[in-house]
């Protein structure tokens, strides 16, 4: 097995751990540290869904828990769960996992003949059309209702078990990057209690995998140093795997802890997820933005991707995510991916910079091209 598209060095990744796993039936490999996503990437996979009712190809879109495109079935039997996001999954030795809303594939997919129909089928037909002869609906009423839904729930009963936890404290951080790490530090100096919930397997947010400095330090030490201030303290708790997903009154904050989902097997005395309800005197919401795509026709395809999630399947995870890419941007963050693409051998056809001047080379024109380094060397 092999990782064709998987840089010979850099990421964060684990490369003396490597993890088989089966997706869509055939064997792959990854590192610990991957995602279902970057292992995917890594071994040339760009195909992974289909959009729910024309049925359109999907690819990896973004690299965070904003994904819209891979939705994929994991494991099998009663352990089976669906519209998992590829990008919040954790690889693991063994992880079995398909692509869901095809058949008989996700490459030959029948139901894309609604792409093809779609004239025929604008929003809100099933409507009107589904009425009529009223007579008729019970025949091919389990036809339509066959073909709804994404995934397949299980159908057996769910063996594991799951737990709920009560918390309180005085400061709770919502996003374990530089921004939340640093909050987390000073309100513990001051002597609060406190709670950190990143939802990722490793804390640092936007530091992981580069070459950022923090004063005179490595972005990475820095991160280290923090995190094992932060751990040595016993009013602070440092909740990985968390995502917070409701904010109410009062200052109560709902997350849920994927406590063994990254396991092959979970220990009998572990619950899978834990349910906390977090009551705090004040929360700090560092959890970062959401970068929003740029709207042209077929962005919706394979191959369109953030330039935010670009830069990390590069820098954190290590993959080599093509050959050739335009980068289009209307500030200067897309200018770190675009480096990064071409560190890792992405040639970079063009650049589009939306705005009239950019502070970054002094370009002038809104569309100019790059030779692979910093520095215009001809408009198109």
């Amino acid at each position: 097995m092999t990782q064709p598209w998987r840089l010979a060095s850099g990421g964060v990744i684990d490369r003396s751990h490597p993890l088989a796993f089966e997706y869509d039936g055939t064997r792959y490999e990854g590192y610990a540290g991957d995602t279902l996503a970057s292992a995917l990437l890594a071994n040339g996979v760009h195909l992974v869904g289909r959009s729910f009712k024309y049925h359109r190809p999907r690819g990896v879109y973004s690299a965070g828990a904003e994904e819209p495109g891979p939705l994929v079935q994991l494991a099998r039997g009663a352990r089976s769960e669906p519209n998992t996001r590829a990008t919040m999954l954790e690889l693991y030795e063994g992880l079995v996992a398909s692509s869901q809303n095809c058949w008989p594939s996700v490459r030959f997919d029948a139901g894309a003949i609604a792409d093809v129909m779609s004239p025929l089928l604008p929003a809100g037909f099933y409507y009107k059309t589904f009425m009529w002869p009223p007579t008729w609906w019970l025949r091919y009423e389990h036809v339509i209702r066959h073909a709804a839904g994404m995934g397949r729930a299980p159908d057996a009963p769910d063996p594991d078990h799951y737990e709920h936890q009560y918390a309180h404290c005085d400061v709770l951080v919502i996003g374990g990057g530089p921004a939340g790490l640093a909050a987390a530090r000073a309100a513990a100096r001051a002597g609060a209690r406190v709670i950190v919930c990143q939802q990722s397997a490793r804390h640092g947010g936007s530091l992981l995998g580069t070459d950022a400095t923090i004063g005179d330090r490595r972005a990475s030490d820095w991160v280290d140093e923090t995190l094992a201030e932060l751990a040595a303290r016993p009013d602070v708790a440092l909740l990985s795997r968390t995502t917070a997903f409701g904010y109410y009154d009062g200052n109560l904050v709902g997350a849920l802890e994927r406590v063994t989902d990254h396991l092959p097997a979970a220990p009998v005395d572990l619950p899978r997820q834990r349910m906390w309800m977090i009551r705090a005197k004040a929360v700090v919401l560092a959890s970062g933005a959401i970068e929003r795509g740029v709207a042209y026709a077929n962005n919706d395809l394979p191959g369109t991707m953030l330039a935010g999630a670009a830069f990390t399947y590069a820098r954190r995870y290590g993959v080599r995510l093509g050959t050739r890419a335009v980068v289009f941007t209307n500030n200067d963050v897309a200018y770190a991916a675009a480096l990064a693409l071409s560190e890792s051998g992405v040639a970079i056809e063009a650049h589009v910079d939306a705005r009239s001047e950019s502070r970054l080379v002094g370009a002038t024109r809104t569309t100019w091209r790059w030779s692979g380094a910093w520095g215009r060397t001809g408009s198109s």
